[in-house]
C-alpha cells in the first residue's frame, strides 16, 4: 500500500489528524509506527464508544505497525477532568486495578494479542520521584492549562480547581514521552492533553507525535455521549440478543454515524445503502446487517444468527408495530415500579388498576408475561410492555446525565 493509500484508510472516521503532513513523513519511512491510544480503568466495562478508538488502533496495526494500548492505572487514581464541573472523585489503587483486569480480555476481541503491546503507566510513574515530579510539572505553565475550556469555565465561574487536576495532562504527555509514541489517539475531548504529549516530546529531544482525534459516539439516545452512568450505552460484553436489540432500537438516522464510526464495511457500500434508502430500501435492513456485523465480532457468526432469529420472534410475528413511537423515562436511582411504568405511559388509568391486570396475567415485558406486581425494572435500556393485546409502549429508561 502506497503511503496516499495507507493516509486514505487512516483517515476514515477521524475528526482531526495534526499534522497530516507529519504522519506521511513518517509512512514515508517504511517502519513500523508506535501508535499508542490510552484508557483509564474507571469502570470494568468497556462499550461501542471506547472501540471507536480500538478500531481505529487495529487499523494501524493492520497496516503493519506497533499497536501500544496503555492502561492508564496511574492517572485512573487522578482522575480525567475533561469535560468536567467540578473535581472528580479519585479511585483508590484498588479499585483501578480491579476495573483494569477485564480490559485485556476485551480488547483482544478487536485487536491482535500477538501484536499488540499491553502497558501501565504506573510502571514508570511509580518509580517517579517528588524531584522528578516537580521538574516534570515545571514544563507547563498555568496558562496554558487555563486555555483549557473546562479549566477556564471552572475558574471564571468561582469552581474550584485542585492542583493535582493540572498533573493529569502532564502525565498524559509523559506517557508519550516514555513511549516515544509517533502517533496518538483519542477522543475530541482529549485534543488538549494530546497536544500536551507533543509539547513535552519535543522539550524531552523527540519528534512530536502525530495526533489523531476521533469523533465522540453518541449513545442510544443520539444526543449526549456513549456512557455507562448515562445508561445510553451498548457494552462489548453483554449478552448477543441484549446487544442486537439495543442496535435495533437506534434511530435510523443515528445508524449511518454508528456505521461510519464502527463497521469494517468499505465505505464505498455505506454509501451505496444510503442511495438505496433514498430510493426507497427499508433502513432496517441494513440496520439488521450491521447489527449482525457487531454481535459477530464480540460473540461470533453463530451468536449474531441467533440474536437475529430472537429478534424476529419477538418483534416480527406481528405482535409488535415496527413504527412503535419510541417514549423515554428517567430511570430513578433504585429502579422504576412496573405498576408506576403502566401508569405513567399511559397503558393503565392507575397504579391499582396495574397490578390487578398483573395478578391476572395481562401484562407482558418484552414479550414476557409479567407476574410479580413489585417487580422493579433497575436497568436501562428500550423495553417493550403490552397489557393485553392492544396497548403497547416502547420506552427508553435512562439515568439522569447528573447521576
Amino acid at each position: 500500500m502506497s503511503t496516499q493509500q495507507a493516509i486514505d484508510t487512516i483517515r476514515r472516521g477521524t475528526q482531526e489528524i495534526l499534522r497530516e503532513e507529519d504522519l506521511a513523513a513518517r509512512l514515508a519511512e517504511g517502519r513500523p509506527l508506535r501508535v499508542k491510544a490510552g484508557f483509564d480503568p474507571t469502570a470494568p466495562d468497556l462499550h461501542l464508544g471506547h472501540t471507536v478508538l480500538l478500531n481505529k488502533l487495529k487499523q494501524f496495526q493492520d497496516l503493519g505497525h506497533e499497536a501500544i494500548f496503555l492502561i492508564g492505572d496511574f492517572t485512573g487514581m487522578i482522575g480525567d477532568p475533561t469535560g468536567k464541573s467540578a473535581t472528580r472523585k479519585p479511585l483508590s489503587r484498588e479499585d483501578v486495578a480491579e476495573n483494569a483486569k477485564t480490559y485485556e480480555s476485551q480488547i483482544f476481541k478487536i485487536l491482535d494479542r500477538d501484536k499488540t503491546r499491553v502497558v501501565f503507566n504506573s510502571a514508570w510513574m511509580n518509580a517517579m520521584n517528588a524531584v522528578e515530579m516537580i521538574q516534570l510539572a515545571a514544563k507547563h505553565t498555568v496558562a496554558r492549562m487555563l486555555e483549557r475550556e473546562d479549566f477556564n469555565n471552572r475558574y471564571r465561574s468561582g469552581q474550584p480547581i485542585a492542583v493535582h487536576e493540572f498533573l493529569y495532562p502532564l502525565i498524559q504527555g509523559y506517557d508519550s514521552v516514555e513511549l516515544q509514541a509517533d502517533v496518538e489517539l483519542g477522543g475530541t475531548d482529549q485534543k488538549f492533553n494530546l497536544l500536551v504529549g507533543r509539547q513535552l516530546q519535543e522539550i524531552y529531544g523527540q519528534k512530536p507525535q502525530v495526533v489523531i482525534t476521533m469523533p465522540i459516539l453518541e449513545g442510544l439516545d443520539g444526543v449526549q455521549k456513549m456512557s455507562k452512568s448515562l445508561g445510553n450505552y451498548i457494552a462489548i460484553n453483554e449478552p448477543p440478543e441484549e446487544m442486537f436489540g439495543k442496535i435495533m432500537s437506534i434511530s435510523d438516522e443515528l445508524m449511518w454515524r454508528y456505521m461510519e464510526l464502527l463497521s469494517f464495511v468499505p465505505w464505498a457500500e455505506i454509501r451505496r445503502w444510503q442511495e438505496q434508502c433514498a430510493e426507497g430500501a427499508n433502513p432496517r435492513d441494513f440496520k439488521v446487517r450491521f447489527g449482525q456485523e457487531i454481535v459477530a465480532r464480540f460473540h461470533g457468526s453463530a451468536a449474531a444468527e441467533q440474536a437475529l432469529a430472537a429478534f424476529e420472534a419477538r418483534f416480527k410475528q406481528g405482535l409488535i408495530p415496527e413504527d412503535l413511537e419510541e417514549q423515554s423515562r428517567e430511570l430513578p436511582e433504585n429502579g422504576y415500579l412496573i405498576t408506576g411504568l403502566l401508569k405513567d405511559l399511559g397503558l393503565t388509568a392507575s397504579s391499582g388498576e396495574a397490578g390487578r391486570l398483573i395478578s391476572q396475567g395481562g401484562v407482558k415485558v418484552d414479550g414476557e408475561k409479567v407476574s410479580d406486581p413489585k417487580l422493579i425494572l433497575r436497568d436501562s435500556g428500550v423495553f417493550i410492555l403490552q397489557v393485553g393485546k392492544r396497548r403497547i409502549a416502547k420506552v427508553r429508561l435512562q439515568r439522569s446525565s447528573a447521576a
